[in-house]
């Protein structure tokens, strides 16, 4: 089953959650701002897409710009941010058993169904 954390009020979040619609009914929705992230899910995102967790961050949120740009975080001080403030993740991101994708574009959730 795949998971899809999900903020209903971004438009590019609401696009991914549609068009896994369309490949399938397979997956559970993840609120992930109204039910917290957790470390835990946030190294499982990092692991199974391969990725660092700045790159997982949304630079473009006022938090970022004003207390964030231009300092190094280690991996463990990134993710303790991003359980802080779920706001800087990027979305949607969809889990599956073995990989992760940012699903923006929503297309990149082919990766997990092939």
């Amino acid at each position: 089953m795949l998971k899809i954390f999900h903020n209903p009020r971004c438009k590019h979040s609401r696009a991914g959650l549609e068009y896994l619609k369309t490949k399938t009914d397979n997956f559970k929705v993840r609120l992930y701002l109204k039910e917290p992230i957790t470390k835990d899910e946030v190294k499982e995102i990092l692991l199974k897409s391969n990725t660092s967790p700045d790159l997982l961050v949304r630079k473009q949120e006022d938090y970022y710009k004003k207390m964030l740009k231009g300092k190094n975080f280690n991996t463990d001080e990134w993710i303790k941010i991003l359980v802080d403030n779920p706001n800087l993740i990027q979305r949607p991101i969809v889990v599956g058993k073995l990989k992760a994708v940012l699903a923006n574009p929503p297309e990149e959730v082919d990766k997990l169904l092939k």
